[in-house]
């Protein structure tokens, strides 16, 4: 008996531990924000986490123990055993170490170990089945439940973190403050706008993605010095009120709204709190009355927000703004590109102001959208004393790997377009455009779209008939929105089977190598589909 029960309670111990780690993973991705967390399990993969056959297994199990516990002991014990086979062909799920995660695991390892401790000494018999099942079925909500609990511990030290790093930025007073919000385009902006400053200032930006507020003020408290006389932040929120918090860490001046559409519509709630945060009316608001706006005329919630700058400032006086658009055809625009060739691996136009200046862009990144951003780091950096002529010098340190896409040569030639970390509505509508470039056959392979809210559905059909329009073949690697999105292609007459639902990389490695060849052009889109660039680039 002694050995039956160790055997039970050692594949327990290590299929729970490993449960935890998977939990803590997932409110780590999810930013530990109880909305994203959630929306997650609408997914088709997330409703997998509890809609699966071990679950199933297990819940019916708890009943039969009452019946048969030696029936209920083998069941699970072979449950465990094929758990594990599971994680040693997928690799396990765990979360970056922090000083957050470390404690959250060590917390909930001791609690762990402690209930199979307790349940040992008091439990002699296969009863004991009964109540480690009940754990192994209640785990996610007992991760969960530590990680709600221990929260307030961390707010109070990352408010503590947060006044820290607002006192400090105060005291650099020849420091000017540009921060980027929107719901897209941020980081790309961000990017151009601090190689091209680089080549005048000392300029210091944010780092990667890290555009939350423990990221803005680690940036402040470990990485900015006297000598920085421009300090560039990428800025993103879930909630109402996110971007007020930043703007109020970094006292900026000036401000950049790169484009608005329904990305993280669900964290929201609604469209009216995204356009408060994102949207960059709360960044209106924060902005001194000497500062500068300046926004994408091209998109509709942009122009809105620089109609209310001419009336809304932080002390009701209007805020001066300007407007950057792609052809200067819609509003009237401050600046704008003419005679635009947009080639494989490279932009080329001339930048024209409203003050008839002119100079000519040659960048080597891809993607017709990408002008647009530039065209708001362009903007900034001449407010900023630099003429059209050294910005477009220094544009051309710009790196493609800055672009967030990036093109590259693989298998038989094959051109591979990796635009894989992340995805958005308009992201993926301009990266289809981008495809227009080339001449070979095309193939998208992308995830459905996330936290769209209500959107979705109308989002992901638009994808699908855009899709159809530019596409020979389209692998979708996710579930959720597969038929919206094969609707939307078959509307606009795309063969249906030219729409593949298909979430194995290796299967969908096999079908290209089957299908394209030397000349043709996969678009990886959102989802940093890790596997198969490396099964297409590599070999």
């Amino acid at each position: 008996m002694f050995f039956i029960l160790s055997l039970i309670s050692f594949f327990w111990l290590i299929r729970t531990l490993k449960a935890v780690l998977f939990w803590i993973y997932l409110w780590q991705l999810k930013e530990y924000h109880i909305g994203r967390f959630l929306d997650h399990f609408r997914t088709h993969k997330g409703k997998k986490i509890f809609f699966n056959f071990f679950f199933a297994i297990k819940l019916l199990l708890l009943p039969l123990f009452f019946l048969s516990s030696t029936i209920s002991f083998y069941i699970l014990l072979a449950i465990y055993v094929l758990e594990l086979i599971v994680i040693a062909i997928r690799g396990l799920k765990r979360p970056v170490l922090t000083l957050k995660t470390i404690l959250l695991t060590l917390v909930l390892c001791l609690i762990v170990i402690s209930y199979l401790l307790l349940v040992s000494r008091h439990i002699k018999s296969l009863d004991i089945v009964y109540y480690l099942l009940l754990l192994d079925i209640f785990t996610p909500a007992i991760v969960s439940a530590v990680v709600l609990l221990v929260q307030p511990v961390f707010v109070y030290f990352r408010i503590k973190i947060l006044k820290k790093a607002a006192k400090k930025i105060t005291g650099f007073k020849d420091l000017t403050v540009i921060g980027i919000t929107g719901s897209y385009g941020k980081t790309s902006t961000k990017e151009f706008l601090t190689t091209i400053l680089s080549s005048r200032f000392k300029v210091l930006s944010t780092k990667d993605h890290k555009n939350s507020e423990m990221g803005i003020a680690q940036t402040i408290l470990n990485e900015l010095k006297p000598e920085h006389q421009v300090f560039v932040v990428e800025m993103g929120a879930y909630n109402k009120g996110g971007i007020k918090l930043l703007c109020d860490i970094v006292r900026l001046e000036i401000g950049i709204v790169t484009g608005v559409n329904e990305q993280h519509l669900s964290t929201f709630k609604s469209i009216e709190n995204l356009l408060s945060a994102e949207g960059g009316q709360e960044l209106l608001k924060s902005l001194p009355h000497n500062g500068l706006l300046a926004v994408n005329g091209d998109n509709k919630y942009c122009l809105d927000l620089y109609k209310r700058a001419k009336t809304i400032g932080n002390t009701g006086i209007p805020i001066a703004a300007k407007v950057y658009t792609l052809l200067g055809n819609k509003v009237s625009s401050d600046i704008w590109a003419e005679e635009i060739s947009v080639h494989e691996d490279s932009l080329d136009f001339m930048t024209v102001t409203k003050e008839k200046e002119a100079a000519h862009f040659n960048v080597n990144i891809p993607g017709r959208q990408n002008i647009q951003n530039l065209l708001g780091a362009i903007l900034v950096a001449k407010e900023l004393g630099m003429t059209l002529e050294d910005i477009s010098l220094a544009a051309r340190n710009i790196k493609q790997e800055q672009a967030g896409i990036i093109l590259k040569r693989g298998i038989r030639g094959i051109n591979i377009i990796d635009s894989s970390y992340s995805s958005n509505p308009d992201g993926v509508m301009a990266d289809l455009d981008y495809l227009n470039v080339f001449k070979g056959k095309k193939v998208i392979v992308m995830p459905c779209l996330i936290e769209l809210g209500k959107k979705s559905k109308e989002v992901h059909q638009q994808i699908g008939k855009k899709i159809a329009e530019v596409c020979d073949m389209a692998v979708i690697t996710t579930k959720d929105k597969f038929e919206d999105i094969k609707a939307g292609a078959m509307n606009n007459r795309m063969p249906a089977d030219k729409i593949i639902f298909n979430e194995n990389p290796k299967k969908t490695f096999q079908l290209i190598t089957m299908s394209c060849k030397s000349g043709d052009v996969i678009l990886l889109e959102g989802g940093r589909p890790k596997e198969l660039i490396k099964l297409l680039i590599n070999r």
